[in-house]
């Protein structure tokens, strides 16, 4: 987890809180976490914590935690990859709640194993945790490092400012919005398993500055998602971390680059997202969609209703879409299980003084693309064609960036899966700027038919078969007097 990843760092204090307060953690202890509704976000993402005891201190409470997450390709569940079209968490793959892989410093081989058992790709993710542990570790020194130059009381005080110094800065620039109520409405397509869209509705509340000068350090503004649709069957429904997360990523995008990005960015900020709406889900609701697709409509949302704040600010919608392919099957090199999981980049939505850039990762995710080489080596898989996707941006003043198309044939029979959203509604266009084109996806078999696909899909693929992904423009911004006019 990186700070480029923004689904990942806005999260992660609920993760990390849920594993101090589940576990008592001493000295070379690891506790892991998947479970969504403990501060977790989607069952492939797994987070490892772990305490840091600066030596000679005689505390039986760390001085420190350290945390690590990464997306797994595969963690079990009914389809390949754990992020299938599912009506329950219990199908989505293997839940983990905070439990403690390493004691004293010795790996827990009876939770390993249960975890390994349940997985398609057991060496794989054995491999991807004992990174993640390695990287705990290396944060655990470098802090020990730290305390022994400059003292634990020093290094203590300096992360006490940086978030006081986080908060101040989000102060500074929420008392210059200009007080009022803004709201807006967007939509996903729908949830995969009908065809009903889902409303996420926002009404952010700026308050006043003599209002905000009496309340001392108290709330500068609400973030209200009431009105929000009921959490669905399918598997979109987004917890409560990946919401606070979206709110935590576009106000810090509204400051300026070198503000450290910690939790007193969000201080003055009070998030409601009424649970049992499909941004605040309650279990048993799937939820591997959330993560990775609603995430991105809320940020959606938030930007469309910032808009009407501060306009000279605001970019078009993106893409809005991760564009989730998973693929899985038996490779017939080695005869062995493999799941493969990417995302696939769109457009960047116009902005107020330039056009969107095209084939980019943008907002929630930020994910780099895997090299065509690197895919057919690891794979039983070919891409046929990666390239922009000519003309999908939005017209405007500044046009959106265009997406993408990518296209893979699979060399042996496999299940894929899909989890994409702006099929149906388009990433909309600001100040007179038109819509980004939406996606479109089809199925190629080796026969040369063409099957049209919708942007929630599992399907089996034969050897020769080809997946093709259109991935949206972003919109445009602006008025294009030339030419919109005509």
């Amino acid at each position: 987890m990186g700070d480029h990843m923004p689904v990942h760092l806005g999260s992660m204090p609920m993760s990390v809180r849920a594993a101090v307060d589940s576990c008592e953690m001493l000295a070379g202890d690891v506790v892991m976490l998947n479970d969504p509704f403990r501060g977790g976000t989607h069952l492939p993402d797994i987070t490892l914590v772990a305490p840091v005891y600066v030596k000679d201190r005689g505390h039986t409470m760390p001085d420190f935690y350290v945390a690590a997450r990464a997306h797994h390709a595969d963690v079990g569940g009914a389809y390949a990859g754990s992020m299938g079209l599912c009506r329950e968490i219990y199908q989505e793959g293997f839940r983990i709640p905070p439990v403690k892989i390493m004691r004293a410093g010795a790996m827990q081989s009876d939770v390993l194993a249960l975890l390994l058992t349940n997985v398609r790709t057991p060496e794989e993710r054995e491999g991807d945790l004992r990174a993640q542990i390695a990287a705990c570790h290396t944060g655990a020194e470098r802090l020990r490092e730290i305390c022994a130059r400059y003292g634990v009381d020093r290094a203590k005080r300096s992360a006490k400012d940086l978030l006081e110094y986080s908060e101040e800065l989000m102060r500074a620039f929420l008392l210059r919005v200009p007080p009022g109520q803004y709201r807006a409405e967007d939509f996903l397509d729908n949830d995969g398993i009908t065809a009903q869209s889902v409303k996420i509705a926002v009404t952010l509340t700026f308050a006043n500055q003599q209002w905000s000068r009496s309340a001392g350090r108290g709330d500068i503004v609400s973030v209200d998602f009431t009105g929000s649709d009921p959490q669905v069957e399918g598997s979109v429904n987004a917890v409560e971390a990946i919401t606070y997360s979206a709110c935590f990523y576009v106000f810090r995008c509204l400051l300026v680059d070198d503000v450290p990005a910690t939790a007193g960015l969000m201080r003055p900020i009070r998030v409601i997202a009424p649970q049992g709406t499909i941004v605040n889900a309650r279990p048993p609701a799937a939820v591997a969609g959330g993560n990775v697709e609603t995430s991105q409509r809320i940020v959606d949302v938030l930007l469309r209703a910032l808009s009407k704040a501060i306009p000279d600010r605001i970019p078009a919608a993106a893409s809005g879409t991760m564009n989730n392919l998973t693929i899985g099957g038996v490779d017939p090199r080695t005869g062995r299980p493999f799941a493969y999981y990417e995302t696939i980049a769109g457009g960047m939505g116009a902005r107020p003084t330039k056009s969107g850039v095209s084939g980019v990762h943008t907002h929630m995710t930020n994910s780099l693309n895997t090299p065509a080489e690197a895919l057919a080596y690891a794979y039983p898989l070919r891409v046929l064609q990666y390239s922009l996707r000519p003309d999908s941006g939005g017209a405007g003043k500044h046009r959106g960036g265009d997406g993408i198309v990518r296209e893979i044939e699979v060399l042996t029979e496999c299940e894929v899966t899909l989890l994409s959203e702006r099929r149906v509604f388009a990433p909309w266009g600001l100040s007179g700027g038109c819509d980004g084109s939406p996606g479109k996806t089809s199925v190629i078999r080796n026969d040369g038919s063409v099957e049209t696909m919708p942007g929630k899909f599992s399907t089996r693929l034969r050897t020769g078969d080809r997946i093709r992904i259109e991935s949206p423009g972003g919109g445009g911004w602006g008025l294009d007097d030339k030419k919109q006019l005509e």
